[in-house]
Order: structure tokens, then sequence, then C-alpha cells
């Protein structure tokens, strides 16, 4: 299994700075395909209600970094940015229930942003922790 996954491109139209993160990029990407694998997988009768969970994880991801990178505080960034690593982790166990053609592809990008999101969590995480300290708290 890949451990990277190349990046979408920045729209240079698009002006929300939310599109500059590559994990947002990604979880956005995520989120179309994980739509159009459950598409898929409705014809399964077995597999709509995990082909709904697929959708509803995978939706999540790219709206709880978006949510998180609209936060002013640190706290409130980090715990919505674990959120969304939450939702990765989920969005891999509803795939593995639907498993498309494109199973592995799909969980090397999931792979992709849980590791771009431990990165920010980390980071948020010392800058907290610095910021504690230079108030003396």
């Amino acid at each position: 299994m890949t451990w990277s996954f190349p990046v979408p491109p920045l729209d240079p139209n698009e002006l929300d700075p939310v599109h500059r993160l590559a994990v947002y990029r990604l979880a956005v990407e995520a989120m179309r395909l994980a739509q159009e694998d459950a598409a898929a997988a409705r014809g399964d009768a077995l597999l709509v209600e995990s082909a709904g969970q697929l959708v509803r994880a995978a939706g999540s991801i790219a709206a709880n970094i978006a949510e998180g990178f609209s936060r002013g505080g640190t706290a409130d960034r980090r715990r919505f940015f674990e959120y969304a690593l939450g939702s990765a982790r989920e969005s891999m166990v509803w795939y593995e229930a639907v498993r498309p053609a494109e199973l592995e592809e799909r969980l090397a990008r999931l792979t992709s942003i849980r590791r771009l999101l431990l990165t920010m969590i980390r980071t948020a995480r010392a800058s907290a922790a610095k910021d504690r300290r230079s108030f003396g708290r």
C-alpha cells in the first residue's frame, strides 16, 4: 500500500483560504469518490446501509477540516481536526464493508489524509503548550 497520495491541484480561482490546505483538497476528493463508490454499492441490497455510512463519514472529514480551519482558538481547531481524523478512520472501516474495486487506492488516500491530520494535530498541541508556557498557565 502506498503511504502518500497525490494532492489535487489548488484552483487559482478559489478564494476560500481553506482550499490552500492539501488535506482539505484530499478530503473533498475522497468525499466525491465515496459518493461514487456508494452509488455503485447501492445496487446490492446488503450494502445500502454501509454505503450511506461511508458517504456520511467521508463527507465529515472535509466538513470538520473546514470548521476547524475557521476556528480562532488552537484548542478548538485541534478538536475539529481530531473529529476529522476519527471520520477518516471510520471511512476506512466502511470501505472495508463496501469493498469497491478501487479499495486499495481509497485506503491509500485516507491514509494520506490521516497522516496529514496527525501532523496538524501534533502542531496544534505543541502550539497550545507553547502558549500556556508563554502565559504562565
